[in-house]
């Protein structure tokens, strides 16, 4: 079985991306995998200064959060980003946290199967798009890892509006489970 890291971007209380990740989590736990979840809720990640520095010593020069973040990313046998999404894309914080994995690319690391779990308001079909293809630019620059999938629950807005899609929790559970 895998060891999974599951990273919820919400910063928001009562998050319905946490709801759903909970399922999520709770379907790979009894498909025997090893689960850890990180949620970037009161996590300090600067922005990456692009000096490559990372690039020679696999290390950032800021010192915050994003370090311990990168060493589980690197350990972890497949990854699963769970984002709400914003104005049609991941969030902010999400893709600050993907800039700040330069120290991973320029390392070994472990993943090959990513995943993405995104919510959103809208409920069009077409509503991740731009999410799943912002991590696809991420994923290009690790050869050994790919999207293995994704599963987006729309028309879900106010906060913990979640906790009453049934459907919407069972589909999360199914997902969990069908992780590699």
């Amino acid at each position: 079985m895998s060891n999974i890291l599951v990273i919820t971007a919400s910063l928001r209380a009562k998050s319905n991306s946490d709801i759903l990740a909970e399922r999520l989590i709770a379907g790979a736990k009894n498909a025997g995998h090893q689960v850890e979840q990180i949620s970037l809720k009161g996590k300090s990640i600067g922005f990456c200064k692009g000096c490559l520095a990372c690039q020679k010593t696999k290390k950032c020069v800021l010192k915050d959060d994003a370090a311990d973040i990168a060493e589980k990313i690197r350990n972890a046998d497949t990854l699963v980003f769970v984002t709400p999404i914003y104005f049609y894309e991941m969030s902010g914080q999400m893709k600050t946290l993907l800039d700040r994995m330069n120290p991973v690319y320029a390392s070994e690391y472990s993943f090959r199967n990513v995943y993405m779990l995104s919510v959103a308001a809208d409920d069009a079909k077409t509503t991740p798009e731009r999410a799943l293809n912002g991590l696809q630019g991420w994923l290009d620059c690790f050869e050994k890892a790919g999207l293995a999938g994704s599963l987006f629950c729309g028309g879900i807005n106010d906060a913990g509006e979640a906790a009453g899609k049934t459907d919407d929790l069972q589909a999360a559970y199914a997902f969990g489970e069908s992780l590699k």
